[in-house]
C-alpha cells in the first residue's frame, strides 16, 4: 500500500491530520464503527471523563483493527463525534499522542453531537483503514 498526503495548507498537519490522502496499492478496507468508551462486556466506562474515555475509545479502535489484522498505522480516515467540542479540546492529546505514535495522521472530522447512543458517553470514534 502506498500513501501520499494531500496538504494544500500546512496548518492541520501541525494538528496531527491530513487534509486528504491518496492510498493506492491497497487490498483491503476495513470501516469501523463508531467505537466509544465501552468495556469488552458492553458496559459504559468512565463516566463524566474525557480523557479515560478517549483512551478507551482508541483501545477498542485498535481491538477492531487488530482482529482484521491491521493497526492505527492503517487508518486513513478518522471522524470524533463529541458531545463537549471544548472539553475534547482540552484532552485532544491523548488522541494525537497515540495517532503520532503510529506515525499516522488519518483524514479526520471533528463534529459535536448533541448526545451519543449510549447515555454518559462523551466520545465516539470511527474509522476506515486499508491494507
Amino acid at each position: 500500500m502506498e500513501r501520499k498526503a494531500v496538504n494544500p495548507v500546512p496548518w492541520s498537519v501541525e494538528m496531527g491530520f491530513n487534509q486528504g490522502e491518496v492510498v493506492s496499492g491497497h487490498s483491503r478496507t476495513l470501516y469501523i464503527s463508531g467505537q466509544t468508551a465501552m468495556s469488552k462486556e458492553g458496559k459504559p466506562e468512565h463516566d463524566g471523563d474525557m480523557a479515560a474515555q478517549l483512551a478507551l475509545a482508541v483501545d477498542n479502535i485498535e481491538a477492531v483493527l487488530a482482529e482484521a489484522d491491521m493497526a492505527l498505522s492503517h487508518l486513513v480516515r478518522l471522524n470524533v463525534y463529541t458531545t463537549d467540542v471544548d472539553l475534547l479540546f482540552r484532552h485532544y492529546g491523548v488522541l494525537a499522542g497515540r495517532l503520532g505514535a503510529a506515525g499516522v495522521a488519518p483524514t479526520t472530522t471533528m463534529l459535536g453531537v448533541t448526545r451519543l447512543a449510549i447515555p454518559g458517553q462523551m466520545i465516539e470514534l470511527e474509522g476506515t483503514a486499508v491494507a
